[in-house]
């Protein structure tokens, strides 16, 4: 089964925090966090959708170029969805989330937090799971 790309963006500021979604997603009845993100439109390109996407679902607009920091297969054993995530340091408020369809409370979280809340199983799907844990990652490699 094929299924659409998807791009992530990973938003940072200078206090050590992370642009999330704490939302509620039926399928695995569960409550979390997630990175905003969404389905590549046409020939959109996959940072645009990002960004478009964290606009529309968080109200606010990434700043700077993207840096990509990995794309990845979420489950290839059974599908293709290929998820591209890029980084931002920085955003600007540009208003209320627009799409009402991937509501959820926007927060900043700090970083700090996010192995534990993996652990806690409280962030949500690969493309969050995978973002973070790289990003972490790749910062204590230097």
């Amino acid at each position: 089964m094929h299924l659409s790309r998807v791009a992530v963006a990973l938003i940072t500021n200078d206090r050590d925090e992370v642009l999330m979604l704490w939302r509620y997603r039926f399928a695995t009845d569960a409550w979390g966090y997630e990175l905003p993100g969404g389905i590549i439109d046409g020939d959109e390109e996959s940072a645009a959708t990002a960004a478009r996407e964290a606009g529309e679902e968080c109200g606010w607009l990434p700043t700077g170029e993207p840096e990509h920091l990995i794309s990845f297969e979420p489950i290839p054993g059974m599908v293709t969805s290929e998820m591209d995530v890029y980084h931002w340091r920085g955003a600007e408020r540009i208003g209320e989330p627009t799409d009402t369809e991937e509501a959820g409370t926007v927060e900043w979280v700090s970083l700090k937090r996010a192995t534990k809340l993996a652990k806690e199983r409280k962030l949500l799907g690969s493309g969050t799971l995978v973002a973070l844990l790289y990003f972490l990652a790749s910062r204590a490699e230097g």
